[in-house]
């Protein structure tokens, strides 16, 4: 008994020296209640662009965009107060390299002519949740309102030194307010999405 008991003092000496290690070197991330104040640049690398769309009714085909730039800005309260984001169209993953071609060909996305999705916000209120989001998306030479609820502004360091930030939104998309129409029917005309994304304090 009295050599378990030793053991385990061992034990939590060690681990309480390794959490002063990581925070001294910059090994753990510090949790804060919100964002701090200022501009934030979108990580393209902690963020995902994910969406799913109907196959004959019967399934989903779920794919993502992998080169995704922007800035927001946070106020003193910790509130975003704006945001603009612009996704490359050519960067489509579906896991299928001739279906990805096909969606950027001009019977779909047209990423030769549209090469960029992007949104920008007019209004961001405060809601229950989170923040209601009101905005215009432009995609495939067309621009429609977009609006949807935000939901995060948790705040971390790390590496030492680096404010992050995140949020994530979910929304629906009708691909043929956009005039794409190719094949609706077999494919299905709402893009359900999915945005989750770090900010860096500039």
């Amino acid at each position: 008994m009295k050599t378990s008991l030793v053991a385990l003092a061992v034990l939590l000496t060690l681990s309480a020296a390794q959490l002063v290690s990581q925070a001294q070197t910059g090994g753990s991330p510090s949790a804060q209640a919100s964002a701090a104040p200022g501009q934030y640049a979108i990580d393209n690398a902690h963020t995902s662009v994910t969406f799913k769309i109907q196959h004959l009714g019967i399934a989903w085909v779920h794919g993502r965009f992998n080169d995704v730039a922007g800035e927001f800005a946070v106020d003193e309260d910790g509130k975003m107060t704006e945001i603009q984001m612009t996704i490359q169209v050519a960067s489509i993953d579906t896991k299928i390299d001739k279906r990805d071609e096909h969606l950027r060909s001009p019977d779909f996305f047209d990423a030769e002519k549209y090469p960029e999705m992007v949104f920008r916000s007019t209004s961001i209120e405060p809601t229950n949740n989170g923040l209601q989001v009101t905005g215009k998306v432009t995609l495939h030479g067309q621009t429609r309102p977009l609006a949807f609820e935000l939901r995060g502004g948790r705040a971390a360091e790390y590496p030492e030194g680096t404010q992050r930030t995140g949020y994530t939104a979910a929304f629906t998309l009708k691909r043929s307010d956009f005039g794409m129409k190719t094949m609706l029917g077999p494919v299905g005309d709402r893009v359900h999405a999915e945005v989750s994304f770090e900010g860096i304090k500039q």
